[in-house]
């Protein structure tokens, strides 16, 4: 038996510890009962980003987005597409930058849509504008 992950519940924010053989099983968190993936991109907030970031024992892929930006939004379908290939081996999330400008800020994100690669809580690979579905889903298992 393999060490559990952590994995933060995408409704309430609660820590679940998840044996990882059972991650293909379809988890539900112990705290709400809400399924911990449900092959959506989670919507963060300033509140709860550094939570999933920092907690997740997974790789937790961030789109950086906004509502005015047209290749965000182009992108949004297929970023939701790969969420169904690279859940749950990893938690893809979105951050509306101007909801989260202070997270903006802090990791220098310039150009958007930007894709971030977190692991252990850093970032390990980021890569700016609009891909499709499988570029995302081979980008993001390149880079994990």
């Amino acid at each position: 038996m393999s060490d559990p992950k952590h994995i933060v519940c995408p409704h309430c924010d609660a820590v679940n510890r998840v044996p990882a053989e059972k991650l293909d099983a379809h988890p539900t968190c112990g705290k709400c009962k809400q399924p911990l993936f449900d092959a959506h991109p989670v919507e963060l907030t300033e509140a709860n980003f550094m939570r999933h970031i920092g907690t997740s024992d997974i790789p937790v892929l961030v789109d950086f987005w906004a509502p005015w930006c047209g290749p965000c939004k182009m992108m949004a379908p297929a970023y939701a597409q790969a969420t169904q290939q690279l859940e749950p081996q990893m938690r893809v999330v979105k951050l509306d930058t101007e909801q989260a400008q202070n997270l903006a800020a802090q990791f220098n994100i310039r150009s958007i849509p930007t894709l971030a690669l977190f692991k252990g809580g850093r970032e390990v690979a980021r890569q700016a504008g609009a891909m499709d579905a499988q570029g995302i889903v081979n980008w993001a298992n390149t880079n994990n």
